[in-house]
């Protein structure tokens, strides 16, 4: 696997997993229980996006600190 793609991915894993850790964190101080499959969805999504923008914007931030 292309050391970009896997670099991509595991920021997308990283993404998800904070958002799963913000979820619990409102169930934790009071909030409704919103299900599982919701927050799946909403890991899942996030997980894509964080993986689409670090492996789209990974050329301008190497960029930068070339700079």
């Amino acid at each position: 696997m292309d050391p970009r793609v896997k670099s991509s991915l595991l920021w997308g894993l990283v993404g998800g997993m904070a958002f799963l850790a913000l979820v619990q964190g409102y169930h934790l101080f009071g909030g409704d229980f919103v299900g599982v499959a919701p927050m799946v969805a909403g890991a899942v999504a996030v997980l894509v996006v964080t993986s689409g923008l670090a492996h789209a914007l990974r050329p301008r931030l190497v960029e930068s600190e070339r700079s």
